[in-house]
């Protein structure tokens, strides 16, 4: 099983997104988690709606901060993948373990017009999902360190 965590700035609607998808289609493969630099405070209305149509549970997602997985006591990750490009440039904190990092960049639905939110979400979701079953396809748990972060960085051009 390989521990995977997914940040985005806010960890309101991406990164909520792609561990919900991990967790579904990586199930006893992987575990997913989520995190944000600047949590805000609640999870994205339209990342619920999405996740509800889809029939995913929406039980136990809620924005926290990455410093919970940096602390001692959290479980050490092995792939660390930011989604929003304002997480990727940041400083983040030393993950115990070095994991393997990757950015998989997706603009963020909840910047859309009203009349699109819904629209936007689902765009998102289909280009997180193309990339974690691309991710899912490879047989990552025979991989070396290099040719694994090889790979992660090709999939974020899908």
């Amino acid at each position: 099983m390989r521990n995977i965590l997914v940040l985005c700035t806010g960890n309101s609607a991406r990164s909520i997104l792609a561990e919900a998808v991990l967790n579904r289609d990586g199930a006893g493969r992987v575990q997913a988690y989520s995190a944000g630099s600047r949590p805000a405070g609640r999870v994205n209305p339209g990342a619920v709606r999405l996740l509800e149509r889809l029939g995913l549970s929406t039980a136990g997602y809620r924005s926290k901060s990455w410093d919970e997985f940096a602390a001692a006591g959290a479980p050490q990750m092995d792939l660390v993948v930011t989604v929003c490009d304002s997480a990727a440039g940041e400083t983040c904190p030393v993950w115990p373990g070095s994991p393997i990092t990757t950015h998989w960049g997706v603009d963020d639905p909840a910047t859309a017009p009203e009349d699109e939110i819904d629209r936007a979400f689902r765009v998102a979701y289909h280009r997180l999902s193309a990339r974690i079953n691309a991710f899912l396809a490879l047989p990552f748990e025979d991989m070396d360190r290099a040719d694994l972060k090889a790979r992660l960085d090709a999939i974020s051009r899908i």
